[in-house]
């Protein structure tokens, strides 16, 4: 298979300026999106056009030689075109770990709220459960990840490429906002979307204002299971339980054995 160096361009988006960095194919026109202020390189690449089916795929199959993490980006004008992004460095995710948000963002709520609230999360209430057990891998999380992709692509999204080990470092590496309302810094949550890809074969497709979509290759299958990661949920994301199913039951009814997970934030 014949390879090409990567377009300067994207070359930029690399602390190392791309030194080896390969694709397979052409991309669609695009343009690299500078973050506000004075940053060093650009944040991400973002194609001119919504991204064709089978585009996010080739991308992600690609991701070894490119080290380019495809994302889909919705709502174009805001955040994405507009620069209204505040990149980190992905090194910072190592120091967070998705039990130790989960317990911190469970005890601040106890602490603040009536006790009639404790209904919001039981069977759990004022004690944090920690982390759920891992699911079991029901497909490849890399061709779920691209049947999802797939799924997404009749929205008409346009694609962004970021330079990230992995897909949960794009949360960090592109800047990502989405969650501002819940948590002032992306990297903690960042850690919690890397220990879901590790449990449960999650996978970053897609992102947008406030929004979050990811493909699931070990999603739960029994109900006690489904609970306890509608708590981690919860933690992550409580809009997506307070305005949707209301508590942890209803919404684990949701989630239970689905290959997708979406995440809203008010």
């Amino acid at each position: 298979m014949k390879t090409h160096q990567l377009p300067a361009s994207l070359c930029r988006l690399f602390e190392d300026g791309g030194r080896g960095r390969s694709l397979s194919f052409g991309l669609p026109a695009g343009e690299v999106v500078w973050p506000d202020g004075t940053a060093r390189r650009p944040a991400f690449w973002m194609s001119d056009e919504p991204a064709p089916e089978g585009l996010w795929a080739a991308m992600r199959a690609e991701h070894p030689h490119s080290g380019l993490w495809p994302v889909l980006l919705d709502e174009t004008a805001q955040p994405w075109s507009s620069a209204q992004v505040a990149p980190d460095s992905p090194d910072l995710v190592d120091t967070f770990t998705a039990a130790g948000f989960m317990t911190e963002v469970w005890q601040d709520w106890v602490s603040q709220v009536p006790v009639e609230s404790l209904a919001e999360i039981e069977p759990f209430g004022p004690i944090c459960p920690g982390l759920a057990d891992p699911g079991q891998l029901r497909g490849d999380p890399g061709l779920v990840a691209d049947w999802y992709a797939g799924v997404l692509a009749d929205r008409g999204m346009p694609l962004g490429l970021a330079a990230a080990r992995r897909g949960a470092d794009t949360l960090v590496v592109m800047g990502w906002q989405g969650a501002l309302h819940h948590n002032e810094w992306m990297v903690p949550l960042a850690a919690v979307v890397r220990s879901w890809e590790e449990r449960f074969g999650a996978r970053v497709v897609a992102m947008g204002f406030n929004t979050l979509e990811l493909s699931v290759a070990a999603p739960p299958v029994t109900p006690e299971h489904a609970v306890h990661v509608a708590a981690e949920h919860w933690a992550f994301c409580p809009d997506n339980v307070v305005q949707g199913a209301g508590d942890l039951y209803g919404y684990a009814e949701q989630i239970i054995g689905q290959y997708s997970w979406s995440f809203w934030w008010d």
